[in-house]
């Protein structure tokens, strides 16, 4: 029979038809001819499955449409990467002990990760700080557990935070003094005395210039530019009383300070020129919230200025309620005013009176709340969306991002929990799998832990006074 009788399907005619495929039935019909092969690798349709499934996709990290790194293997590697990560199965990660610190490990965090918004499936080397007791900071490579550096020895440190951008890590200790050292090689690039035995760290970016705030416990509140550690300003928000809530908002407008010390204080909103470009003409623009007795708060993101925060309701020590506001600015005719605008407000009857309350935000319109062994998830509206009741001891840290929720526990177990997005009801929060950090025998258990797309990295209370990292690196 003549085959030129039948007309042929073009390329761009299977290419159509092939939309409406799943990828594993891409991936068959890709073996059925030269043209259906040829028409199932085409980069535009691997292009579109990956957007379908992901918000953010790294672009930079694919290359050219000729190189080895095309859509279709961004989309089996990072597949198979969120597989192991929700199923957690021997074989699919690694467990490094990172050793050396010789006290209490009293922060880590991310110098160098793999962003969950925007992964590197090429490049998944992650460096994460440590401070401890000890006096040191020391950076590790959590992939192949190696101490890449560590600082001289000096009084016991109390904090850390790590500013990616510019490789920068900065520490307090427990007579007030602020460094900051150079990611790479852990130079010291500056340093700041608070006198204070406690500081809050926040540190930001606005218009390029690079910004430390530092809450200390004498209830006042300094502003210090640059990795030298400039005086920018320097504002008292609870006098007497540490400073041990600092935050900023998404569009570097406002900072939030105030005290879980004291149910008779109110958190203040801090207009961020105010601390950053002081007048010294006017003071500070600054409005208190009002709510007293604070536990929690945090940012919500991808919104400007929404703040979430669990509060004392009324007068009354043992209940609490979770208000919502939006910060702006009011414009009056010779100045400036803050504008605290409640938009929800509902009580949190589940929680302990005693237990540390953890709080964090996945999206806008999502929280999660941590409070003894139980975990809630919430909508902004007060509708309780699940919870969970996984750990036989207290969770000592959360780390929430957009893909999982990670929850570390002094029963010596890291508790992992996946985002789904389900038609009916909405954002759910899934129980995957749990990781062990060692013998009963010789740690307390899980004080500390951050994640990063691929990875989790915890620190563990040991019962010799010195603690220990646990590295979990997933595989692709």
């Amino acid at each position: 029979m003549d085959d030129s009788s039948h007309p042929q399907v073009t390329t761009d005619c299977l290419i159509c038809i092939f939309t409406y495929l799943s990828e594993e039935d891409l991936i068959r019909v890709s073996s059925v001819c030269k043209d259906w092969h040829d028409a199932a690798e085409t980069p535009w349709l691997w292009r579109r499955i990956c957007l379908q499934h992901w918000s953010f996709c790294n672009l930079a990290a694919l290359g050219s449409e000729h190189d080895t790194c095309s859509w279709k293997r961004y989309f089996l590697r990072r597949s198979f990467l969120e597989a192991n990560m929700t199923k957690g199965q021997t074989g699919s990660y690694t467990c490094k002990g990172l050793r050396g610190h010789t006290g209490k490990v009293v922060g880590l965090a991310y110098l160098y990760g793999n962003s969950s918004h925007n992964p590197n499936l090429w490049n998944m080397e992650a460096t994460v700080c440590s401070a401890s007791t000890d006096g040191t900071v020391r950076a590790w490579n959590i992939r192949n557990g190696e101490l890449l550096w560590c600082t001289p020895v000096q009084s016991p440190l109390t904090g850390i935070i790590c500013e990616e951008q510019h490789q920068v890590v900065i520490t307090s200790d427990s007579n007030g003094l602020i460094k900051t050292w150079k990611g790479q090689t852990g130079k010291e690039l500056g340093s700041f005395s608070t006198s204070s035995p406690h500081c809050t760290l926040l540190q930001y970016s606005k218009n390029n210039d690079w910004f430390l705030t530092v809450g200390t416990s004498q209830g006042s509140v300094h502003t210090l530019t640059g990795f030298t550690l400039t005086t920018k300003s320097r504002v008292v928000v609870c006098d007497s009383f540490k400073v041990d809530l600092l935050l900023i908002s998404p569009d570097k407008k406002w900072v939030v300070a105030g005290t879980k010390d004291s149910s008779d204080i109110f958190p203040k909103v801090i207009s961020s020129v105010s601390l950053t470009s002081p007048s010294e003409d006017e003071d500070p623009l600054c409005q208190s919230l009002p709510v007293t007795g604070c536990h929690a708060a945090v940012f919500l993101p991808s919104l400007p200025a929404r703040l979430a925060i669990i509060h004392q309701s009324g007068s009354f020590r043992n209940k609490k309620a979770l208000t919502v506001f939006d910060i702006s600015t009011k414009k009056k005719k010779y100045s400036s005013e803050i504008n605290v605008q409640q938009v929800e407000s509902f009580p949190l009857t589940l929680l302990s009176s005693e237990s540390q309350i953890l709080l964090e935000a996945k999206s806008s319109d999502c929280i999660v709340l941590a409070s003894g062994q139980q975990l809630w998830v919430y909508s902004l509206k007060g509708v309780l969306l699940t919870s969970f009741s996984d750990h036989i001891l207290p969770i000592s840290s959360i780390c929430v991002d957009s893909f999982r929720v990670v929850t570390a526990s002094q029963d010596l177990s890291l508790r992992v929990l996946t985002w789904k997005n389900s038609r009916d009801n909405g954002v759910t929060l899934e129980s995957r799998f749990h990781l062990l950090g060692g013998s009963h025998t010789m740690s307390r258990g899980f004080t500390h832990v951050a994640c990063d797309y691929s990875s989790v990295v915890a620190s563990v209370e040991g019962v010799d006074g010195k603690d220990v990292l646990k590295a979990y690196s997933f595989t692709s």
